[in-house]
């Protein structure tokens, strides 16, 4: 399961690279003396928070390798916010109702020049589908840690139990019990 939480967060760190070089909003502008211009903003530009949080996501994917119980739990819980701030990030190029005056400003073309912007989806769609696959990831994570959990206590050292006449039973009749292929937590006091 850690596996395919790994994979799902390497998907969505390719997934927000590519966003980041896709064109987000387009920039039409004329100064009134040259040719009108046309200007492309990526969404490296347009959201710079892509790009770190690919790196935050790559990061989490490599660290999935190395923690085990409460700290894949803690790593689990940044990857569910870093994949809300994907999600904020791509839906924002949608809701926000004129993206005119912010694409100016990252354009640097003053207001009065600008003729027209033009949203492009795919990259905010691209960033989608990260936020999701991120969320994936982190709850797979999540779901190994509480796993793993339940695995070590399952396994967890359990102090020898009393026998028949009253007396715990010492380690080397758990051994003795083990080798004759009894399990020494399980068997009830008429099989010892």
């Amino acid at each position: 399961m850690t596996r395919l939480g790994q994979l799902a967060l390497l998907l969505a760190a390719a997934a927000l690279w590519g966003a980041s070089r896709l064109t987000w909003v387009q920039v039409s502008s004329f100064d009134g003396l040259t040719h009108p211009k046309t200007e492309d903003l990526t969404g490296a530009t347009w959201s710079t928070a892509l790009v770190p949080l690919a790196l935050v996501v790559l990061a989490a994917a490599v660290a999935a390798l190395a923690v085990r119980g409460w700290p894949m739990r803690i790593l689990a819980v940044l990857v569910a916010g870093a994949s809300a701030g994907m999600g904020y990030l791509a839906i924002s190029l949608w809701v926000v109702p004129d993206v005119g005056a912010r694409a100016a400003r990252l354009a640097e073309i003053p207001i009065a020049e600008l003729m027209g912007t033009e949203r492009h989806s795919l990259g905010a769609a691209l960033t989608l589908v990260a936020a999701a696959l991120s969320l994936f990831g982190a709850v797979l994570l999540l779901r190994s840690a509480t796993r793993a959990g339940a695995d070590t206590a399952r396994y967890a050292r359990r102090p020898a139990e009393p026998t028949d006449t009253g007396e715990t039973m010492s380690e080397r009749m758990i051994w003795d019990a083990l080798d004759a292929g009894n399990d020494p937590t399980t068997m009830d006091k008429k099989g010892r």
